[in-house]
């Protein structure tokens, strides 16, 4: 069913993983998709080929460059917000730069590219941010700089929600726990110990995070903003 016909969607971060499902299950449902990449252009390259979606090179710890890339999309209807990083370790060791990059990406990034999004952006627009049910949950040590973005994208969804509420643009942020991707694959080594806080010991698919963003950006829930949707196997329950 081509549920987003006519609509306008741009996904930032959606080269690989997670992001390359949404463009996926975007453009399958009839959205006209572009995406950002910064440095997987073959798979970009390829992802566009066979979803017949555009895409653009630009890092999205540029603030400048995403401003450029969603001013030269017209109109929006759906602004996907993927991009991120994963810094670990322990906190008197990490690199500070590398946090703060982190900080840059998974955080000052969705933010101004949500506001700048939702400045032309059509009634009844979708924004959605993909966040981290760690940002519920960090239940071992050495994620507490990456636990905090997540947090933090919690409060702007909550906050946005109402900014853009009188517009009937809905904010909502999903939340995956392990998710099988190059970042975190299903048979890597954390994989017993995060299968351990799991109900349902698996990671998820790609495909089922792009269909609860399917099912936010669609036409049955103009009424849901302000909320984390938390797609996790229990992970935090």
């Amino acid at each position: 069913m081509a549920t987003l016909m006519n609509k306008r969607a741009l996904v930032l971060g959606g080269s690989r993983g997670i992001g390359a499902a949404i463009v996926e299950r975007l453009a399958s449902d009839g959205a006209a998709t572009t995406f950002t990449y910064n440095r997987s252009a073959e798979n970009a390259m390829d992802l566009a080929s066979r979803t017949n979606a555009k895409a653009v090179q630009a890092d999205s710890s540029d603030r400048v460059a995403i401003s450029q890339v969603i001013a030269e999309q017209g109109a929006l209807d759906i602004l996907v917000i993927n991009a991120g990083l994963l810094v670990m370790g322990n906190p008197l060791e990490i690199n500070p730069e590398d946090v703060d990059r982190m900080i840059d990406v998974n955080v000052r990034g969705p933010y101004h590219a949500a506001v700048d999004g939702a400045r032309q952006m059509n009634e009844g627009g979708r924004i959605v941010i993909i966040g981290s049910v760690n940002g519920d949950r960090m239940p071992f040590a050495g994620g507490s700089a990456y636990a905090l973005t997540k947090s933090a994208i919690q409060g702007m969804v909550r906050g946005l929600a109402r900014d853009f509420g009188d517009r009937g643009i809905t904010v909502n942020s999903v939340q995956p726990g392990p998710v099988n991707t190059d970042m975190n694959p299903a048979d890597g080594p954390m994989k017993d110990a995060m299968h351990s806080f799991m109900a349902i010991k698996r990671h998820a698919e790609p495909a089922e995070i792009a269909g609860m963003v399917a099912y936010l950006v669609g036409p049955e829930t103009s009424i849901v903003t302000g909320a984390q949707h938390t797609i996790d196997g229990g992970f935090g329950a």
